[in-house]
């Protein structure tokens, strides 16, 4: 007859068991087919590859995405690095094709404030509407003296 399982034995598995289901789900999407057999363009298709977002998945890059616009991204940059053009070269071609949002860190640009300083400006909004909340919500002391105090 088996002993169950101590609390803490048991926070253990179920821990390993989460770690393990996700970590499946992390797997890179490239396919042995797409690869080149040139180690050193490889290496550089893998980089350029982890800084272009997938425009179906949208928060994976398309190294890391199943999806058959991020094979044909994919084998895309592998042709033009093929074809002799640099790393920049090869990102320019694509976000040419797909525009700015292909790039998963944009550049700080007009058409791209709103999403470098947007977050800033919303903890900045959300800090001074603390503040005044704070101020107009504090209590002061000489409004604690009760009026009607029958002892005084």
């Amino acid at each position: 007859m088996s002993r169950p399982l101590a609390p803490r034995a048991t926070a253990a598995l179920a821990a390993m068991a989460l770690t393990v289901a996700l970590g499946a789900g992390v797997a890179a999407a490239v396919e042995p087919d797409e690869m080149l057999s040139d180690p050193s363009l490889e290496a550089r298709a893998q980089h350029i590859s982890k800084e272009l977002r997938c425009v179906v998945c949208q928060n994976q890059n398309i190294d890391d995405s199943a999806a058959p616009l991020a094979r044909d991204m994919r084998l895309m940059v592998r042709e033009r690095l093929s074809a002799g053009d640099s790393d920049e070269q090869a990102k320019a071609f694509l976000v040419a094709r797909y525009g700015n949002f292909v790039l998963l860190r944009p550049p700080f640009q007009p058409n791209t404030w709103a999403l470098w300083l947007g977050p800033f400006a919303i903890l900045g909004v959300a800090g001074a509407a603390l503040v005044f909340a704070s101020r107009t919500g504090a209590v002061d002391p000489a409004d604690d003296a009760v009026e009607d105090d029958p002892l005084s």
